[in-house]
């Protein structure tokens, strides 16, 4: 076995052992749904290129920092599944397929979309900050922003590749994206890289508060951990102590 192969196993050994095991028992089975963030994803998209789609599903799941926020919170847990206009769906609809499935399998359905919602949200609410901060600040944005439309499925893909790149000790692929969404800001520095990389920021608190969580649940209690602290000094100290052997008495004649 080669170096290479020394690696990969150790980067994508576990995420493959986690996918491998479901999908062999019960194949498309195992993760629903991605299957229906799939179909949903379809749907939006040729519903919106319609000439009487367009308005309602911007009505329904396009955010924009100019809305009210509570309107764009409503609108939120939709914008996950509106594919931009301007790109390619089938990029979108393959990134849903395997991320969404993978973190499906490995995660469960519940955490996935908690996790993706957790990453969009925090790139709708990063937009609103940017834009007050201003142009004249590194973290702000052009007023002009606010009629831009969100990054849709985007920043919930990106946020969950991290995430899985953290729980499946892939740390170099999730490095890998990581580095792939700062060069996207370097080279273009639109709303959507920005909000690419709020997405992974909060990920990145998501995984150090679950890893606090796990020494919590791990670590021993105080009480017994002193208790067998204190018992094992004990045992120390009476093994070092000469052993003595019992006088015996002759009984009289």
């Amino acid at each position: 076995m080669n170096r290479t192969t020394r690696w990969a196993r150790a980067e994508w050994g576990p995420l493959y052992e986690a996918v491998r095991d479901p999908l062999v028992r019960r194949r498309w089975r195992a993760a629903p749904m991605t299957l229906g963030a799939v179909c949903l994803t379809s749907v939006t998209q040729i519903v919106q290129n319609q000439a009487w789609g367009y308005r309602p599903v911007q009505v329904i799941g396009a955010v924009r920092a100019e809305d009210p926020l509570g309107l764009a919170l409503l609108r939120t847990p939709l914008s996950l599944f509106v594919p931009a206009l301007d790109l390619p769906v089938w990029g979108a609809l393959a990134q849903i397929l395997l991320v969404f499935g993978i973190a499906e399998l490995c995660l469960g359905w519940w955490r996935t979309l908690v996790i993706a919602y957790a990453a969009t949200l925090a790139g709708t609410l990063y937009a609103r900050v940017g834009i007050a901060l201003g142009p004249d600040s590194p973290l702000g944005l052009p007023a002009a922003h606010a009629r831009i439309v969100d990054t849709g499925p985007s920043a919930a893909v990106v946020g969950l590749a991290v995430f899985l790149g953290w729980r499946c000790r892939a740390y170099v692929t999730a490095g890998a994206v990581i580095v792939a969404m700062v060069v996207e800001v370097l080279l273009k520095n639109n709303l959507a890289g920005r909000e690419h990389l709020a997405a992974i920021g909060s990920v990145v608190v998501l995984c150090g508060v679950a890893e606090h969580v796990r020494g919590l649940r791990t670590a021993p209690p105080k009480g017994r951990g002193a208790t067998s602290v204190r018992g094992s000094a004990a045992g120390r100290d009476q093994a070092r102590r000469p052993r003595t052997r019992p006088t015996t008495r002759t009984p009289p004649h």
